[in-house]
């Protein structure tokens, strides 16, 4: 099977490897160039290489699956597993920079029989009666059995051959800076990023490999005094002031490694496999990973949800291929893939969904509604009260379950509520309070720095 994967992160390769371990010929093409042997890596294609990532135990049980010296190969590049106390080897996830991460598995790529790699642009689908013939690529034509796209959220190649998406903008922004524990000073470690909620905004605090960590700073994107947090003077300020970023930017003992990196535009979004604008499916077209869904990037869920549909796919290619013609059968592997991806990767976009918007109400000051759902977030902290919620809420936070399996303790968490309590937020400044500190500090109005968000 001649196979081209549009997209060399972490989700294309690992499609690729799979595929070609199969037997299958296989091409990986990138707008961006593989990393140089040493120095730094630009990959200008991927807006989030540089921010804050954290990969949770089902990356690990995925790798390990599939690719066992990737994981191998990870944690000798420098890569924490991060495991919580009593939990067993393979609950740990990984304490790693996205640069790191796809550096070693662009390593593991370059070596694999059967796989190609190669820097350009693919411009468009190619398809013979309703079959995927191939592709186009810098305008030369690739042909192909398979193409799979894994060009991430801002990827628009096939998309004819599709439904239309749902989601939106989910609502929040985000500045974070990276730094470097300067010698003799001891970096953090923590089996999950380290979290706090303030009125008006979150920050986290991201342990990472080789010495490393990342500040972030969330802010609903409506608090415009806060948009000068991606302006270096404002970030610093701030973070000296958050009690959870205080001791991990001090730059006596932390040193910034990167500028002050912004997210925004952030959305929520799904999309299925099949049936274009114009109602065709092309055979042979397989989309994955940001393509199909993606979600606010502060809870670290893209790679896990990618590897689990690249793992998925591939397995329903390799099998459609034994004892009968799979030629012939694509269109059912993206029937089966797309219910999968329904019933196993949308309850997670959902999930944000509305967890974003109630929390970006509670950011307001808005109480939590007891005879509405109750969102995740509020579940998992009520497990605080009440530890029997902790029995689902700690499997879902590995993602280990579902965002459904919640149900099954939600009353439990509403009678916690209806005592009165409810998650507090950390002690530190306000957002408002915030944003008095820039302007006495800084002597500068925040909101008249030219920021866009």
């Amino acid at each position: 099977m001649r196979t081209v994967v549009i997209g060399a992160g972490p989700v294309g390769l690992f499609c690729a490897m799979s595929l070609a371990r199969s037997g299958h010929q296989v091409l990986v093409v990138d707008h961006d160039p593989p990393p140089p042997p040493t120095g730094t890596w630009r990959r200008r294609g991927v807006m989030q290489f540089n921010l804050p990532h954290f990969f949770r135990p089902i990356v690990r049980q995925v790798i390990v699956g599939s690719l066992p010296e990737l994981w191998e190969e990870l944690v000798a590049a420098g890569g924490i597993p991060a495991l919580m106390e009593g939990q067993p080897e393979e609950s740990a996830g990984l304490l790693c920079r996205r640069s790191t991460f796809e550096r070693v598995t662009w390593s593991i790529a370059a070596r694999e029989t059967g796989l190609s790699l190669r820097t350009g642009h693919a411009d468009r689908v190619l398809t013979d009666r309703g079959r995927v013939s191939g592709v186009t690529l810098d305008g030369a034509q690739v042909e192909a059995d398979v193409v799979i796209v894994a060009a991430g959220r801002a990827g628009r190649i096939g998309e004819e051959h599709r439904p239309l998406g749902e989601g939106g903008n989910c609502g929040f922004s985000y500045a974070a800076r990276m730094y470097r524990a300067r010698d003799g000073v001891e970096p953090p470690y923590s089996a999950f990023p380290m979290n706090a909620l303030y009125q008006g905004y979150q920050a986290m605090v991201f342990p990472q490999d080789n010495r490393t960590l990342s500040a972030l700073i969330v802010r609903p994107t409506a608090a415009h005094q806060l948009a000068p947090l991606r302006r270096v003077e404002y970030f610093e300020t701030a973070a000296r002031h958050i009690p959870l970023l205080a001791p991990w930017t001090d730059l006596a003992q932390f040193e910034p490694i990167t500028d002050v990196l912004a997210g925004c535009g952030l959305s929520n979004a799904y999309r299925g496999q099949l049936g274009g604008h114009s109602g065709a499916a092309a055979a042979g077209l397989f989309f994955v990973g940001d393509s199909v869904c993606t979600t606010n990037p502060a809870a670290g869920r893209g790679v896990s949800l990618g590897l689990r549909q690249g793992a998925e796919l591939t397995r329903l290619l390799n099998a459609s291929g034994q004892g009968r013609d799979h030629r012939r059968d694509y269109l059912g592997v993206s029937q089966e893939f797309g219910s999968w991806c329904a019933e196993n990767i949308r309850p997670w976009y959902d999930d944000h969904v509305y967890w974003d918007a109630t929390l970006l109400a509670r950011l307001r000051g808005d109480d939590i509604d007891l005879d509405a759902p109750i969102p995740s977030d509020v579940i998992c902290a009520a497990a605080g009260v009440d530890p029997s919620i902790w029995g689902v809420a700690a499997p879902y936070l590995m993602m280990q379950l579902p965002p459904t399996a919640l149900r099954a303790v939600e009353d439990r968490a509403r009678a916690v509520l209806r005592t009165g309590w409810r998650p507090p937020f950390a002690e530190g400044p306000s957002g408002d309070e915030l944003a008095e500190i820039l302007l006495e500090t800084t002597g500068t109005v925040p909101g008249a720095v030219p920021v866009v968000d």
